[in-house]
């Protein structure tokens, strides 16, 4: 059974030789994402030029992913390491502070201050550590512990229920966007996005450093949830980035919200990546834990798009495996998955011809019980309309555009195949179409494709044509 559901993982001190790297593609990775928030423009790039030749020398399509820091709004460092804080202790978090000691430690980020009041609820460490602001007064926030905890350097902080004034672009942020379209990577993700205008001001930086990439709006504030369908609108696809999502808005929320952005996401035409310790034991262990498969088969039942491994494939002890078990598990749970394609069409309205052309493609490829769907795309957009609704059978982007091989390669249920324009002859062109699909061991002789493919031949968003051919046969 051809897998679905994409597979991103982050490059990190394990995985970022050439044997290491190649055994993570091999094993099924289809996105790599290079974390921004560690490392140096050149460690990115040397980890870019590595998965392109590996790429070439095994002909898989692995796509590219640039993650920004975004505002990184943590406390300073400690004199002495990390402290012990007790239950009911008295802590200050003091902007004047240079190094700290068992009763205060210094801010990163002094605008924190003009962000809270007394009575609000300061998590830091992913939420470990909880503080209750008492007092503020003369640049230090007076807090009290809830419970016994250890602290140390540079542990980020998030405000119960957000609130936190800090752009989702920080300057380091926008000269990351240049570095990233300088490798010419396929996605951006931008942190911490609170509304629309600033998936609009990165996709902006982006097109002003000579980039195309996708922008991904990481849903990890309070604010954005308020805002989702606004992000939505103005981003390509969306992260559910669930690490500091749950700090914000509890952790008991988080399952229900992570059901509603990728349905939401699907419905707007939107790809989604379902992010943070989705196979988080398997750092150090080489099988996961039994909640961890049900966690990844959940989200796959969900519809998303691709699930995101983190610190399992940049600084684990098993990366390999980790990617290898979450094949299986996708894999297994796509089996179950429900086509629902006719309950699925109610209600919807397509003003579109190629959106028209997208939507009768997968009727009746669902009805005729076809072999494969294949789109002969320039942008990839047919495809990603294709990928919204669940119809059983596995499509195929042939694009000429090297570029749109690689952006498609995260849409679900969607294989993507370089092919070479064939002028602008219409049967000719199906004819190497299906050629490549024979190769790829998609269809056998006998087998029914339906085409979908746009005339002129090479015009971006011009699908207009749908056709079923029977493979070997002349029509």
């Amino acid at each position: 059974m051809q897998r679905a559901t994409k597979i991103v993982a982050t490059l990190g001190p394990v995985s970022s030789d050439h044997k290491s790297l190649t055994a993570l593609v091999e094993a099924g990775v289809n996105v790599v994402r290079l974390n921004f928030s560690h490392g140096t423009a050149d460690d990115h790039r040397k980890r870019v030029e590595l998965l392109r030749d590996i790429c070439k020398a095994t002909g898989r399509t692995v796509g590219i992913m640039a993650d920004l820091q975004g505002p990184k709004i943590r406390i300073g460092k400690f004199a002495n390491g990390p402290i012990h804080l007790k239950a009911g202790q008295g802590f200050v978090l003091d902007t004047a502070c240079k190094l700290g000691d068992e009763q205060r430690v210094g801010l990163d980020y002094p605008e924190l201050i003009d962000d809270v009041t007394v009575g609000d609820v300061l998590l830091l460490d992913d939420g470990r550590v909880v503080m209750d602001i008492e007092r503020i007064s003369n640049g230090e926030i007076f807090c009290r512990t809830r419970h016994d905890a250890e602290l140390s350097n540079n542990k980020g902080i998030n405000k119960q229920g957000g609130g936190l004034s800090a752009p989702a672009l920080t300057p380091k942020d926008m000269e990351d966007i240049k570095t990233a379209a300088f490798l010419n990577v396929d996605y951006v993700a931008v942190s911490f996005p609170k509304s629309g205008a600033d998936m609009h001001q990165a996709r902006e930086l982006l097109t002003a450093a000579g980039s195309d990439a996708l922008v991904i709006a990481k849903i990890e504030r309070v604010e954005a949830i308020a805002n989702l369908e606004d992000i939505l609108l103005a981003t390509d696809g969306v992260m559910v980035a669930r690490g500091d999502l749950a700090v914000e808005v509890g952790d008991a929320a988080v399952p229900a919200l992570q059901k509603r952005i990728i349905r939401t996401s699907r419905e707007l035409n939107k790809f989604v990546i379902t992010a943070t310790q989705m196979m988080e034991s398997m750092i150090h262990s080489p099988v996961p834990t039994r909640a961890e498969v049900s966690d990844v088969a959940n989200a796959v039942l969900d519809g998303t798009d691709a699930v995101m491994l983190s610190a399992e494939t940049a600084s684990g002890e098993y990366p390999v495996q980790t990617v290898e078990a979450m094949v299986r598990i996708c894999v297994e749970a796509e089996k179950s998955a429900e086509v629902a394609l006719d309950k699925d069409f109610l209600n919807r309205v397509f003003t579109r011809i190629d959106q028209s052309i997208a939507m009768a493609t997968l009727f009746t490829a669902f009805h005729l019980k076809v072999k494969a769907i294949a789109s002969l795309t320039e942008s990839g957009s047919t495809a990603l309309w294709m990928s919204r609704l669940h119809c059983g059978v596995p499509i195929y982007a042939l694009t000429p555009k090297i570029r749109t091989r690689y952006k498609v390669s995260i849409f679900r249920d969607v294989t993507p195949l370089l092919m070479r324009t064939v002028e602008s002859n219409r049967d000719e062109l199906l004819r190497h179409a299906e050629e490549a699909l024979i190769k790829e061991g998609a269809v056998e002789p006998g087998d029914l494709i339906v085409f979908t493919v746009g005339e002129p031949i090479g015009q971006s968003g011009g699908t207009n044509t749908l056709k079923i051919v029977r493979v070997g046969s002349n029509n």
